[in-house]
């Protein structure tokens, strides 16, 4: 959605909002974060409620102060970069004061600051997202990193009233399980419908398989590559996603070096929203080849699984789940290519039903579905404090 005339944030009552949400990237941002956290926003404002999100201004071609989807949006100013986090000073005190003035606090984690601003939050709900563990590669200061957000992410989970995650899977497995044990309650990420796509990416009648997503290590795309160059020559292998403004870097150099001069494989770079009802049209199966806890769901491939395309993912936590939970494709063990491979094969020939697979779905996944959740949650946690419902 196109961003909206910018306005004034809501300050002539008391607490002129019903949501705060924070977090360090946000739209015009896309990750599965970013996504998750616009969607629920925007879904909460058709339902009545007032949402501010702060967040890191990231892109300074962006406004301060703007209002996307009826969400207000205030940027706080960045002066710093280290890989995928941001350094902006003013960040938590500009939250903490917006909080005086909300009913519920919404935080998106990972997030450095999360610990900081949950023991600043007083006398409103704290609910908590958390998206995934954080897992960097080897080294003196990325085991610094991980130790500094594990710390500040432990007191933002266990001051949190409700512990939101993608799956209980995932949640049992994480490295902070503990913190969050007693307060979770599963909420999976919103899926947009991408329906009504036309086929304009496909080149032949060959198996299309398709990945869309940022262009970054945990992915796992050099496995796919490989697992689908043992396909035959009429397959066609479809990369979606950004590789040039991607926090922490892309490993596109990785990719290419896979791909090699194999005239089947088309990295097709950013995929505009506009555009994607008609990539996932083009598609036979989606696949999601990640590697690591940075991906505890995945939510593209229950993008794809609405529109009756069947998935191969990884047996990750939480990344298994949509295939688990609806049998529409195949689990494969991470960094196996060859067992990407043979998954592909297996639903090229195994005619999986994909009326039935997107309505199991769209039963669970669909951002109507989710974003009445995150409602219902918002709205018994408010009157547990004497607060009033927009609803």
């Amino acid at each position: 959605m196109p961003p909206e005339t910018a306005s004034p944030l809501e300050t002539t009552s008391p607490r002129p909002y019903d949501v705060l949400v924070a977090l360090n990237y946000y739209a015009p941002y896309v990750s599965g974060v970013t996504e998750a956290a616009r969607v629920t926003a925007e879904g909460l404002v058709a339902r009545g409620y007032r949402v501010l999100v702060i967040a890191g201004h990231h892109d300074p071609s962006t406004p301060r102060i703007e209002r996307i989807g009826g969400v207000d949006v205030l940027r706080t100013p960045v002066v710093a970069r280290i890989g995928k986090g941001i350094v902006s000073p003013s960040f938590v005190p500009t939250v903490l004061r917006w909080a005086r003035k909300a009913k519920l606090v919404h935080l998106h984690l990972p997030m450095l600051e999360a610990g900081a601003i949950a023991l600043g939050v007083r006398g409103v709900p704290l609910v908590t997202t958390y998206q995934c563990d954080v897992t960097l590669p080897a080294g003196l200061f990325n085991s610094f990193q991980t130790w500094a957000l594990d710390r500040s992410h432990r007191i933002a989970l266990r001051r949190s009233d409700v512990v939101a995650v993608t799956s209980e899977d995932y949640a049992r497995a994480s490295r902070l399980a503990g913190a969050m044990a007693g307060r979770t309650q599963a909420l999976p990420a919103p899926a947009v419908d991408r329906s009504g796509g036309q086929p304009r990416f496909r080149d032949g009648d060959g198996l299309h398989v398709g990945f869309l997503g940022r262009i970054v290590e945990e992915k796992g795309l050099e496995y796919l590559v490989r697992g689908f160059r043992e396909l035959g020559p009429d397959a066609r292998l479809l990369i979606g996603g950004d590789f040039a403004k991607v926090a922490g870097g892309s490993v596109v150099d990785r990719v290419r070096e896979a791909i090699g001069d194999d005239p089947r494989i088309r990295l097709m770079g950013f995929v505009a929203d506009e555009a994607l009802p008609d990539f996932y049209a083009s598609l036979d199966v989606f696949a999601l080849p990640s590697v690591n806890s940075l991906e505890a769901f995945g939510l593209v491939q229950v993008e794809a699984m609405m529109q009756g395309i069947p998935v191969v993912a990884s047996d990750l936590p939480g990344v298994r789940m949509p295939v688990r939970d609806t049998g529409f494709g195949r689990i494969v063990p991470p960094r196996d290519a060859p067992a990407i491979a043979e998954a592909l094969r297996e639903i090229s020939d195994a005619g999986l039903d994909p009326v039935a697979g997107a309505a199991q779905a769209r039963a669970r996944y669909l951002d109507s579905v989710v974003v009445e959740q995150h409602a219902e949650l918002f709205d018994r946690l408010l009157r547990e404090r004497g607060l009033s419902s927009p609803r």
